[in-house]
């Protein structure tokens, strides 16, 4: 039998973390934010891990950094071993006690208002009793979690493509951006809509980083808007939700995020003209490992219910 070659001792968990969300992120600074590290923390900690491996990860001098060739092949094999070593630690250790959750899914907001909770309903009477983890966040944070394999997939919009390294995406359904208000906003009496009125009024808009930040942005400056009544940056549903019964603001934000509450006359849309803010809603997961059982029947579940949605047979949203 060949003997196996042991791993080097020198290479800690630490070193693979700050290496991936470099590369993924392709800034220093911004993988030590997200990890809540100092930059000189972890530009040290990539050049120890350069320094044990003999290998140049990096493009010297290049911004934003550019992974080397062998930056790429350590880049899939490392992303793929932290996942491994993840799964393992939860399957072994029972995540804490609990050997019931069988799967973690993190879902945007246009999609955890509406979309997964049917899609969980239904799993859970079609197959029987499950426990599975929903974690709600900003999506850098989601993606992280998704490449150190705290979560087998994220459900929402499909991230910019340069944060997509090392993930797949799978298209479900796509939407557009709704100019969401409250049920008695000024604009809804109106004989017919103005877009300029917009700008009279205070907007909730997503904050920089947010999937549909450069999504908003742009439709704004294709309509001329610029806000007369002051901004709030806002990635809280409750809070939004809350406000916009309170005055006369209008909250930029995905139309799944509030078809219920539309719906529900809670709170309106405006007649605005998004056709130009649709976008692609689906599943992004590891491209180099296979999900659970658990979460191929949600996803599966999704595929139907998206279908389903196509054909016009099931709410928009």
């Amino acid at each position: 039998m060949p003997r196996l070659q042991p791993l080097n001792g020198r290479i800690k968990l630490r070193h693979l973390v700050s290496f991936l969300e470099v590369a993924r992120l392709r800034s220093v600074v911004k993988a030590a934010a997200l990890l809540g590290l100092s930059q000189p923390a972890v530009s040290k900690t990539v050049q120890e891990l350069e320094d044990i491996l003999g290998a140049t990860l990096f493009e010297p001098s290049r911004r934003p950094m550019v992974l080397t060739g062998p930056g790429e092949v350590f880049f899939r094999y490392a992303g793929a071993s932290v996942t491994a070593l993840k799964q393992g630690v939860s399957m072994v250790g029972h995540d804490g006690g609990d050997s019931a959750i069988a799967f973690s899914v993190g879902a945007l907001p246009t999609v955890s208002a509406h979309v997964l909770p049917r899609a969980l309903a239904e799993v859970v009477s079609r197959y029987g009793a499950m426990r599975p983890r929903i974690v709600t966040g900003p999506n850098d944070v989601l993606m992280t979690q998704l490449r150190l394999g705290d979560l087998d997939l994220v459900i929402g919009r499909m991230p910019d493509p340069e944060t997509m390294r090392g993930f797949a995406f799978e298209h479900l359904y796509s939407e557009r951006i709704a100019l969401a208000v409250g049920p008695q906003h000024p604009l809804l009496g109106a004989a017919s809509f103005d877009m300029a009125k917009v700008a009279d009024y205070q907007w909730l808009l997503p904050p920089p980083g947010s999937v549909i930040s450069s999504t908003v942005e742009r439709y704004l400056l294709t309509h001329a808007l610029r806000p007369a009544a002051g901004v709030i940056e806002t990635v809280s549903d409750a809070f939004a939700r809350n406000y916009l019964r309170l005055g006369d603001g209008i909250w930029f934000i995905s139309e799944g995020v509030v078809a219920e509450d539309v719906g529900t006359g809670w709170l309106a849309a405006l007649p605005a003209d998004t056709a130009d803010t649709l976008g692609p809603v689906g599943l992004t997961t590891r491209s180099d490992t296979v999900l659970p059982l658990p979460a191929q029947l949600l996803a599966a579940t999704l595929r139907e219910r998206a279908l389903d949605r196509a054909a016009g047979k099931v709410p928009r949203g």
